[in-house]
């Protein structure tokens, strides 16, 4: 089985060779394989998260089809913005207590420059 780095590295060479507008655009957003655990039907579901910063989401969500399209033929399920900035600034969020590193990931992003 293939990893979640890898699986998203592989998302987001594909949208780099096939969409060069999109692909710049995702130079400046993290881009994650989320899980989804369906006990019930004893099935787990993976789709992409893509965290952006706020410079650069209006450009990034009129792209959102043509992420959504890419997403869909490598099989996952869907695709989900998260505006970076929100999380990071977002008072009850127990994202830096839990993952500290990710929590960098995010302030990175979110202070990113264009």
């Amino acid at each position: 089985m293939i990893s979640r780095e890898k699986l998203a590295q592989e998302y987001i060479n594909i949208v780099n060779n096939y969409y060069p507008l999109a692909g710049g655009l995702l130079r400046h957003c993290l881009v994650k394989i989320l899980d989804l655990n369906v006990d019930r039907a004893k099935k787990k579901f993976y789709y992409l998260g893509i965290y952006y910063p706020d410079k650069i989401g209006d450009r990034l969500l009129e792209q959102q089809d043509v992420f959504r399209d890419a997403a869909d033929n490598m099989g996952l399920v869907e695709v989900v913005f998260l505006n970076a900035n929100h999380l990071v600034k977002d008072p009850h969020s127990q994202i830096k207590q839990q993952d500290f590193r990710f929590w960098l990931e995010l302030c990175w992003i979110a202070d990113e420059v264009e």
